[in-house]
Protein backbone atom coordinates (compact mmCIF):
# COMPACT_ATOMS: atom_id res chain seq x y z
CA UNK A 1 0.00 0.00 0.00
CA UNK A 2 2.95 2.76 0.65
CA UNK A 3 3.67 2.23 -2.61
CA UNK A 4 0.31 3.31 -4.12
CA UNK A 5 0.75 6.24 -1.51
CA UNK A 6 3.88 6.78 -2.91
CA UNK A 7 2.53 7.19 -6.28
CA UNK A 8 -0.43 9.40 -5.71
CA UNK A 9 1.82 11.86 -4.08
CA UNK A 10 4.43 11.71 -7.13
CA UNK A 11 1.17 11.95 -9.73
CA UNK A 12 0.38 15.23 -7.44
CA UNK A 13 3.81 16.93 -7.82
CA UNK A 14 3.17 15.78 -11.74
CA UNK A 15 0.40 17.57 -12.13
CA UNK A 16 1.47 20.58 -9.51
CA UNK A 17 4.98 21.03 -11.81
CA UNK A 18 2.73 20.68 -15.10
CA UNK A 19 0.52 23.30 -14.08
CA UNK A 20 3.80 25.54 -13.08
CA UNK A 21 5.42 25.35 -16.24
CA UNK A 22 2.17 26.19 -17.75
CA UNK A 23 1.97 29.91 -15.49
CA UNK A 24 6.03 30.32 -17.19
CA UNK A 25 5.60 29.33 -20.43
CA UNK A 26 2.49 32.04 -20.27
CA UNK A 27 5.25 34.45 -18.72
CA UNK A 28 7.60 33.85 -21.45
CA UNK A 29 5.26 34.50 -23.78
CA UNK A 30 4.15 38.05 -22.26
CA UNK A 31 8.12 38.92 -21.88
CA UNK A 32 7.15 41.83 -24.66
CA UNK A 33 3.61 42.78 -24.70
CA UNK A 34 3.76 46.33 -23.86
CA UNK A 35 1.04 48.35 -22.44
CA UNK A 36 -1.63 49.49 -24.99
CA UNK A 37 -2.47 52.46 -24.09
CA UNK A 38 -0.65 55.70 -22.35
CA UNK A 39 -0.50 54.93 -18.69
CA UNK A 40 -1.71 51.62 -18.92
CA UNK A 41 -0.11 48.83 -17.03
CA UNK A 42 1.64 45.99 -19.83
CA UNK A 43 1.48 42.07 -18.10
CA UNK A 44 2.26 41.27 -14.68
CA UNK A 45 4.44 38.42 -14.03
CA UNK A 46 2.69 35.49 -12.11
CA UNK A 47 3.99 33.83 -9.27
CA UNK A 48 3.28 29.80 -8.94
CA UNK A 49 1.63 28.73 -5.33
CA UNK A 50 1.50 25.32 -4.20
CA UNK A 51 -0.80 24.04 -1.45
CA UNK A 52 -0.52 21.07 0.82
CA UNK A 53 -3.79 19.07 0.49
CA UNK A 54 -4.26 16.01 2.46
CA UNK A 55 -5.81 12.68 0.69
CA UNK A 56 -8.22 11.23 3.13
CA UNK A 57 -8.59 8.21 0.74
CA UNK A 58 -4.81 7.14 0.92
CA UNK A 59 -4.04 8.86 4.13
CA UNK A 60 -1.06 11.16 2.68
CA UNK A 61 -0.76 14.65 2.12
CA UNK A 62 -0.12 15.84 -1.39
CA UNK A 63 0.70 18.98 -3.17
CA UNK A 64 -1.53 21.28 -5.62
CA UNK A 65 -0.75 23.93 -7.44
CA UNK A 66 -2.54 27.12 -5.99
CA UNK A 67 -3.66 30.18 -7.30
CA UNK A 68 -0.96 32.48 -8.91
CA UNK A 69 -0.15 35.71 -7.47
CA UNK A 70 1.39 39.03 -9.19
CA UNK A 71 5.02 39.49 -8.52
CA UNK A 72 4.92 43.12 -7.31
CA UNK A 73 7.92 44.84 -8.67
CA UNK A 74 8.38 47.37 -10.58
CA UNK A 75 7.36 47.68 -14.68
CA UNK A 76 10.82 48.21 -16.54
CA UNK A 77 10.00 51.35 -19.16
CA UNK A 78 11.34 51.59 -22.66
CA UNK A 79 12.08 54.40 -24.59
CA UNK A 80 9.77 54.00 -27.61
CA UNK A 81 8.35 57.26 -28.68
CA UNK A 82 6.27 56.12 -31.66
CA UNK A 83 4.22 52.94 -29.48
CA UNK A 84 0.45 53.43 -28.80
CA UNK A 85 1.05 53.00 -25.23
CA UNK A 86 3.79 55.80 -24.79
CA UNK A 87 3.16 58.57 -22.39
CA UNK A 88 4.28 62.20 -23.26
CA UNK A 89 8.22 61.31 -22.90
CA UNK A 90 7.84 58.22 -25.18
CA UNK A 91 8.04 55.73 -22.19
CA UNK A 92 6.18 52.41 -22.59
CA UNK A 93 5.61 50.49 -19.28
CA UNK A 94 7.04 47.07 -20.27
CA UNK A 95 6.22 43.56 -18.33
CA UNK A 96 8.11 42.68 -15.00
CA UNK A 97 9.18 39.59 -16.69
CA UNK A 98 13.00 38.12 -16.42
CA UNK A 99 13.55 36.10 -19.85
CA UNK A 100 16.58 34.57 -17.39
CA UNK A 101 14.70 34.34 -14.04
CA UNK A 102 11.73 32.52 -16.71
CA UNK A 103 14.47 30.38 -17.74
CA UNK A 104 15.74 28.93 -14.47
CA UNK A 105 12.04 28.30 -13.38
CA UNK A 106 11.48 26.39 -16.43
CA UNK A 107 14.41 24.29 -15.96
CA UNK A 108 13.38 23.47 -11.93
CA UNK A 109 10.05 22.59 -12.85
CA UNK A 110 11.66 20.32 -15.58
CA UNK A 111 13.71 18.81 -13.22
CA UNK A 112 11.28 18.42 -10.66
CA UNK A 113 8.75 16.87 -12.61
CA UNK A 114 11.18 14.28 -14.23
CA UNK A 115 12.05 13.50 -10.24
CA UNK A 116 8.20 12.64 -9.84
CA UNK A 117 8.04 10.67 -13.02
CA UNK A 118 11.09 8.73 -12.26
CA UNK A 119 9.38 7.81 -9.07
CA UNK A 120 6.32 6.85 -10.60
CA UNK A 121 8.04 4.70 -12.61
CA UNK A 122 10.30 2.87 -10.14
CA UNK A 123 7.02 2.23 -7.62
CA UNK A 124 5.43 0.61 -10.84
CA UNK A 125 8.56 -1.76 -11.46
CA UNK A 126 8.54 -2.91 -7.37
CA UNK A 127 4.69 -3.27 -7.75
CA UNK A 128 5.52 -5.85 -10.71
CA UNK A 129 8.67 -7.33 -9.37
CA UNK A 130 6.23 -8.07 -6.20
CA UNK A 131 3.86 -9.71 -8.11
CA UNK A 132 6.11 -11.72 -10.00
CA UNK A 133 7.68 -13.12 -6.97
CA UNK A 134 3.98 -13.65 -5.32
CA UNK A 135 2.86 -15.63 -8.61
CA UNK A 136 5.99 -18.43 -7.96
Amino acid sequence: MDLIKSMVVAASGLKAQSGRMRIIAENIANADSAARVPGGDPYRRKIVTFEEKLNREIGAKTVAIGRPTFDKTEFKLKYMPGHPGADENGYVKMPNVNGMVESMDMREAQRSYEANLNLIQASRRMITQTIEILRK
